[in-house]
């Protein structure tokens, strides 16, 4: 028998309408996967079973006056440790915020929370979202369902391997260079991250502000649409957020994709992608033109220098927003005598953060420095802008494109531990979008020879999320995949 866990939320959605299960029950359901499974998964940092019990009451109680619910409600969902949650800790995977209980809600919990979603956790994830593989959280690494010896993609590891295990139908975690995408393409479930902007960041603990996205996952394109067409709108609190209308994502999800042009990026199918993930992803452009679509290659000239701009940018705005952990307002505070304030800081900083964030902010500090500002920081916004351009051009001749999401699938834990290069080069395919502000979306599209999930991206134009759903919907219910990790067999 499935149990209600294993459903989706759209799937839960008709029969918590219809009385036949109760949002109480699939809350359990979820509670009692992660009793089963997290102690080898270790994807949830702080479980909330009291918190999700209260909230699927509630929305039980109401369901019984026969008034209208939104598609969210009764649904249970995890946050990555990055979400400020009012009352509830949020660590950021990192010891300086281990004890930090946050006086405010994120706007995007905020909106579902209004909706009558259920919070059954607070995930674990890379400190402060630094990192590919989710080994850099400061309470230890997830394991990826699909082979509890190899990661599950970072940096919001736990997230997707609680969607994937079945300890929560959705999850929301955050995309700075790839880290919604990058794990769900190696959990095999969904990930979106949608045009910047779309969804609020506020209380969003910031790594890189002008990349930083939240980001959802699901077991399925439909139930994308259903979130994000709940957290998506304008944020007076995030100056950030646009001002655009919210189209209902569920509206043409299911018309198909014919004549739509669809671009296969160059590289696709080059040096350092796997064999397995080769195959997986030629064998879905050859279902999208079976599919109707018109399959052209398309280049982004200037992607290839993608990775090095990010890794100026991104840990330049690391380095600005992580000096306001100072041992004074809150957070760890180092403990013993100090000579001054400046050596208690060092202190904190030495204590409270791990090796990934301090190299970050070092380099961060360092391209932002007197006489390098120009010649690092400043050229790598010039290539930001140039591949912005690319992808204009791109747009011009084609609605969707193409490419794989990781280069690979699941690598062993430690396997890059001691090599950040080939840890940094596990994003080289996700960091462009993110630099670009454009939309993108992964979904499982085969396994490869060890059966592990491989993903497929697409990308669309700024705010082309309807036609990129439109397009991943229909190459979805092509491959009907129906994928299940192996953590999950006999339970």
């Amino acid at each position: 028998m499935t149990e209600p866990c294993d459903l989706t939320g759209s799937e839960l959605g008709g029969k918590l309408r219809a009385g036949e299960l109760t949002s109480a029950e699939v809350t359990e359901s979820c509670l009692r996967r992660t009793d089963t499974v997290d102690d080898r998964v270790k994807a949830i940092l702080t479980p909330t079973p009291e918190v999700a019990r209260e909230r699927a009451a509630a929305v039980d109680d109401y369901a019984k006056t026969g008034a209208t619910q939104a598609a969210v409600a009764g649904i249970p969902i995890v946050l990555k440790d990055v979400l400020a949650t009012k009352g509830i800790r949020t660590t950021c995977g990192s010891r300086i915020l281990e004890t930090y209980i946050p006086p405010y809600d994120c706007t995007a919990w905020t909106r579902l929370s209004g909706d009558g979603a259920v919070l059954v956790g607070k995930t674990n994830c890379d400190e402060f979202a630094m990192g590919s593989s989710n080994e850099n959280s400061a309470f230890g690494p997830v394991h990826n369902p699909w082979d509890l010896d190899a990661v599950p993609g970072g940096s919001s590891g736990g997230s997707a391997a609680a969607v994937a295990s079945g300890q929560a139908v959705w999850a929301l975690g955050s995309d700075t260079g790839g880290s919604v995408r990058q794990p769900a393409s190696l959990c095999g479930v969904v990930g979106l991250k949608p045009t910047y902007g779309l969804i609020s960041r506020y209380g969003l603990i910031a790594f890189a502000s002008s990349l930083d996205t939240v980001g959802t996952f699901t077991r399925s394109v439909r139930d994308t649409s259903v979130l994000l067409g709940a957290l998506a709108g304008k944020d007076p609190r995030d100056a950030t957020s646009l001002d655009a209308a919210v189209p209902d994502y569920l509206h043409g999800l299911e018309d198909g994709i014919e004549g739509l042009r669809v671009g296969v990026i160059d590289g696709t199918f080059g040096d350092g992608v796997q064999p397995g993930v080769r195959d997986s992803v030629r064998a879905s452009v050859d279902r999208l033109a079976a599919l109707g679509a018109r399959v052209g290659d398309v280049s982004l000239p200037n992607a290839e220098y993608a990775l090095s701009a990010y890794y100026l940018i991104a840990p330049s705005e690391a380095s600005s927003n992580l000096a306001r952990y100072d041992g004074v307002r809150y957070g760890l505070r180092a403990g013993g005598d100090h000579a001054d304030s400046i050596a208690m800081m060092s202190a904190t900083r030495g204590q409270g953060f791990g090796a990934e964030v301090k190299r970050r902010i070092m380099l961060g500090t360092y391209a932002l420095s007197a006489g390098y500002y120009d010649a690092y920081y400043g050229q790598a916004q010039k290539v930001r802008t140039l591949i912005i351009r690319d992808y204009e051009r791109a747009f011009a001749d084609f609605d969707i494109l193409v490419s794989p999401t990781s280069p690979t699938t699941a690598f062993r834990i430690g396997e890059r531990a001691d090599d950040p290069l080939a840890m940094y080069l596990s994003d080289i395919f996700t960091i462009p979008a993110n630099l670009a502000g454009v939309p993108a979306i992964t979904i499982p599209c085969g396994l490869d020879s060890d059966g592990l999930p491989v993903g497929l991206q697409l990308t669309a134009p700024v705010l082309g999320e309807q036609t990129l759903l439109r397009a991943a919907q229909a190459l979805e219910g092509d491959l009907d995949l129906g994928l299940r990790p192996p953590i999950l067999a006999g339970v």
